[in-house]
């Protein structure tokens, strides 16, 4: 079981929580090529060790969160509101 420290609710498991994907910016919808929307949506790196992601705690407060972790151990890091960068 994996615990995620929400800013807001506290620590819950990971099944609360829906996991959105790799953290990083999105192309401009207005002169991305195809090709580049190609690779945000479907080309992720998935890589062994710390990242950041974008989670969404659907059974709680309803918020997206920024989270630090490492893929391999699964310890976070930091938490934190993926609109404000607010730590917690």
């Amino acid at each position: 079981m994996m615990l995620l420290p929400c800013p807001w609710c506290g620590p819950r498991n990971a099944t609360e929580f829906r996991y959105v994907g790799e953290a990083g910016p999105r192309p401009d919808p207005g002169s991305a090529t195809p090709e580049e929307w190609r690779r945000y949506l479907y080309m992720h790196a998935n890589p062994c060790g710390p990242v950041r992601e974008t989670w969404y705690h659907r059974a709680g407060c309803r918020r997206y969160l920024a989270v630090e972790r490492d893929t391999a151990t699964n310890e976070v890091f930091s938490v934190t509101d993926s609109a404000s960068g607010a730590a917690r």
